[in-house]
């Protein structure tokens, strides 16, 4: 079983979308783009709706999957994790915050309208505890 590499983790540090399977969801599986954090303590943090679906799933089901890839400008990467994922009630506000700050340009009138919108809401934190991790590089 592999485990995030320091190659994965700065590839993962950059603001690219996620997508996100979660196990107990239809079938076929239907991933979802999310904005995502890695951290230092190597997990991967995103936000929800508590109103969105994958959260009655995930406390059905705690495993989840998450895949990143490299725009097509890029040279083929892509980095996928699965393991359990944990919803906490506490630190999605300042998810919501850093995650605005790493994927809009906070300096966009536009942008700043959009982030107080997020503001408003209620949100649910996703961690996520890797136990597992494949990639592809060339």
């Amino acid at each position: 079983m592999s485990t995030l590499t320091d190659e994965d983790r700065d590839f993962l540090r950059r603001p690219l979308h996620g997508f996100l399977t979660v196990a107990a969801g239809p079938v076929p599986p239907q991933p979802r783009p999310v904005w995502f954090e890695a951290t230092a303590q190597g997990t991967i943090e995103l936000f929800t709706d508590p109103a969105s679906a994958k959260v009655p799933r995930l406390q059905r089901d705690p495993r989840a999957s998450l895949v990143v890839a490299a725009p097509a400008t890029e040279r083929e990467r892509w980095v996928a994790v699965s393991g359990r994922a944990d919803i906490e009630s506490d630190g999605a506000p300042e998810l919501v915050e850093r995650l605005a700050a790493r994927y809009w340009d906070l300096d966009d009138p536009a942008r700043k309208d959009d982030l107080a919108g997020l503001r408003e809401g209620t949100w649910l934190r996703i961690v996520l505890h890797p136990d597992k991790a494949t990639r592809l590089d060339f």
